[in-house]
């Protein structure tokens, strides 16, 4: 059963922000990921620790256990002046979990799509 690392933003941390779509998002990525029999662990940044602390708990977590995929949620490149931010958990990513397959999403729910993708892209290699 391939597992997982599902990297984005706790929407309930974005000042400002409704967080109830992407909650809901998140919710039904959660459960499409396991209905394909995909072990998911989500992680997800607190926007008020972005630099430091975010980056620390995200090494952290990259450590921790090899995962078969990690997708970088769309909040995390798509959010103007994140690009840092983007590049910084690409680059973890890629140093702590080098065999994995990265994937990235349009929106919480086609990640499953995504991530069955970049799975099937690293079998071909």
């Amino acid at each position: 059963m391939p597992t997982i690392l599902v990297i984005g933003f706790d929407p309930h941390t974005i000042p400002g922000f409704d967080p109830a779509p992407v909650a809901a998002g998140i919710e039904r990525g959660s459960k499409l990921f396991a209905e394909l029999g995909l072990t998911e662990d989500l992680f997800l940044v607190d926007f008020t620790e972005l630099g430091g602390p975010a980056e620390a708990k995200l090494t952290e977590k990259l450590a921790g256990k090899q995962y078969d995929a990690v997708l970088v949620g769309g909040g995390i490149r798509k959010g103007p002046g994140l690009l840092e931010l983007f590049q910084t958990v690409v680059n973890l990513v890629h140093w702590h979990q080098p065999d994995a397959a990265i994937a990235f999403n349009d929106s919480p729910g086609d990640s499953p799509d995504w991530v069955l993708k970049a799975l099937e892209q690293r079998r071909k290699r």
